[in-house]
């Protein structure tokens, strides 16, 4: 296996050399030659050290099972398209589960809460023709959470902004459901 071609140690021996002997008894040059010595340990350390880092398992991210579960909350259809409200011709459409994922994304940042499931779909238009929506949300509170009334209201104010500021959209209506209650580490 070449090494490195262009380079040659002081003392005139290329690494290749050296590289090509590492298994074999080393000769009398390279038992005596204090470069030839430090490049053979040194490559000695560096096959070792691959050698360590290919019989590693890999360590499991510690985000996996969070970005497993972003995916399975992320369906892969759209859902309903609804009209946004827009200054051009032609409109503005978007599909119920992108309104969706902003949704559920306010409502995890609320802190000690997840939303699990989020429903949405359109109730009416707006008189500029946009769409009016209705949400369902289906979260897991934090176990210990004793705050729970100033969480949801927290929620409720958090999903509400994000209709109205992310999206444009108008939130006529928005039902929070708590179905479970996990633990700090899950």
């Amino acid at each position: 296996m070449a090494v490195n071609e262009d380079y040659a140690l002081p003392c005139g021996r290329d690494m290749d050399t050296v590289w090509d002997q590492l298994d074999l008894d080393a000769d009398e040059h390279a038992r005596n030659c204090a470069h030839c010595r430090t490049a053979r340990e040194g490559l000695l350390a560096l096959r070792s050290a691959t050698r360590e880092l290919i019989q590693e398992p890999d360590p499991t991210p510690p985000d996996l099972v969070g970005r497993i579960m972003s995916a399975v909350r992320a369906e892969v259809r759209r859902g309903q398209m609804l009209d946004l409200p827009s200054t051009e011709p032609g409109g503005v459409e978007v599909s119920s589960q992108a309104i969706a994922v902003v949704l559920r994304y306010a409502a995890d940042s609320a802190g000690d809460v997840r939303a699990r499931r989020v429903r949405v779909h359109q109730v009416g238009v707006d008189d500029s023709g946009a769409a009016q929506v209705a949400a369902e949300l289906t979260l897991a509170v934090r176990l210990g959470n004793t705050d729970g009334a100033e969480t949801l209201a927290r929620v409720r104010e958090l999903v509400s902004a994000a209709a109205t500021a992310r999206i444009g959209i108008e939130l006529v209506s928005l039902d929070l459901l708590v179905e479970d209650v996990y633990e700090d580490g899950e």
